[in-house]
Order: C-alpha cells, then structure tokens, then sequence
C-alpha cells in the first residue's frame, strides 16, 4: 500500500512538472536561429540542434509552420531540448561553420544539401548532436503529434537505446503522457 501511495505521489509531481514547463511556454514561439548561431551557442553550452530545412515555395513547409512548430507542447520542449535552426536550402548567402564555408551552388546552399545528404526533399528536419554530428534527416510534413513523438525520441536519446515502433507504442504513451490534441493556432 505504501508503494502504490508512493508511485501515485511520483507521478503527480512528475506530471506537474511537466505541465508546469508547458505552461511556462504556453503562447510562446519557437526561438529560431541561424547554422552559425546554433554552432556558436553549442560551443557555450552543447545541446542537440533541431534543422528544419525549408523553401520559400514549400507549402507543407508553410503548412508546419502554421500549425506544428506553434503547439505548446512542441514549444515547450524544443526550448528546452534544442537550438532550433531555419535554414532555407536556397540562400545564396555563404555559411560557415567552423572553418567550414557553404555556399550556394546549382541553386541550393550546400549546407543544405550536406545536411540532406543530397536527397532534396522539403521540409526535412535535420537532428544533429551537440558536438553538430547528424544524428539523422527525417523527411515530409508531420504533425504536431506526430512531431512531438520524433523529437522526444532524438532529445531524450532514445534512439540510442532501441527502434522507433517500440518507442512509438510502448515507450512515448507512457513517459509523454496524452496525445497532442489536433490544433490550429492563428
């Protein structure tokens, strides 16, 4: 009896908290940046890197834009997990990271086609480690459920210990708790 008390009392505090960092972003946006200032911030303090690559023509893009990046929940724990990145695969502007320069060339930035390993597909989020390892590309729209289940399992390295459909089913339903509701936030 002690021990069902106990583990009620654990959940409700986990539970709490967790709401309670949902709620501290609740009507927050996303703070994106650039490929340069996600490397210097990971040389002050590491953190996986989140890189939606996009182009201006992409509706699903646009589409993500309106209605997954802006859900509480996805706010709440991309800012707590990543430095999230908008690189538009199309800027000619020339990238440097480190002593590494990309530049545009055959109409795409070659940042983005490194990223993408040359498969230009949009919108693709790109995770990378704190040392700006790929981890891997996921490619297509996704919803904001749907997307929230994907970077649980990169930021809280999940995909290091076991595959995505046991994650999927057993693991996400148990340690995130309820589905993301279907929304739209205008």
């Amino acid at each position: 009896m002690k021990n069902l008390i106990f583990t009620l009392i654990l959940s409700s505090l986990l539970f709490t908290s967790k709401a309670q960092a949902v709620n501290e972003h609740a009507g927050q946006k996303i703070q994106w940046m650039t490929l340069e200032q996600a490397f210097a911030a990971t040389q002050k303090e590491p953190r996986k890197i989140m890189v939606d690559v996009y182009t201006g023509w992409c509706g699903w893009c646009k589409v993500m834009d309106q209605r997954t990046f802006p859900n509480d929940k996805v706010v709440s724990y991309v800012s707590e997990k990543f430095y999230a990145v908008k690189l538009d695969a199309e800027i000619k502007d020339t990238i440097t990271i480190g002593t590494q320069k990309y530049i545009w060339q055959n109409g795409y930035n070659q940042a983005g086609v490194a990223l993408l390993q040359g498969k230009m597909s949009f919108p693709t989020i790109v995770y990378l480690d704190e040392k700006f390892n790929m981890i891997q590309p996921v490619p297509g729209f996704q919803e904001a459920q749907q997307f929230h289940q994907v970077i649980t399992f990169f930021g809280d390295n999940h995909y290091k210990k076991g595959d995505w459909d046991k994650y999927q089913k057993d693991i996400y339903p148990k340690q995130y708790g309820q589905p993301i509701a279907a929304e739209v936030k205008k």
